[in-house]
């Protein structure tokens, strides 16, 4: 039997709107893989909106923050090697 390394994930954080298919795809999929997230929707949230400009120089959604990684729009093959990179 081989040993199962879980990688603690600092800080995640995904940046989202109501209307995102993509965002509920990825909040879906975070949810599925235990990871704990906060999430920011950027069309009630100004300060959401102006973060996500300055990280990606656009407002488009999902943007997705993991331990300071970014990933703009749901890429689950990126997502799921930032997840379980050791």
């Amino acid at each position: 039997m081989g040993i199962v390394l879980i990688m603690e994930i600092k800080k995640a954080t995904i940046f989202t709107s109501p209307t995102c298919p993509f965002c509920d795809l990825a909040k879906s999929f975070l949810r599925e893989k235990g990871v704990d997230f906060e999430e920011k929707d950027i069309l009630d949230d100004l300060e959401a909106r102006r973060e996500v400009e300055d990280l990606t120089g656009q407002n488009g959604v999902p943007v997705i923050s993991i331990d300071g990684d970014i990933v703009v729009g749901f890429n689950k093959t990126l997502l799921e090697s930032l997840i379980t990179e050791n």
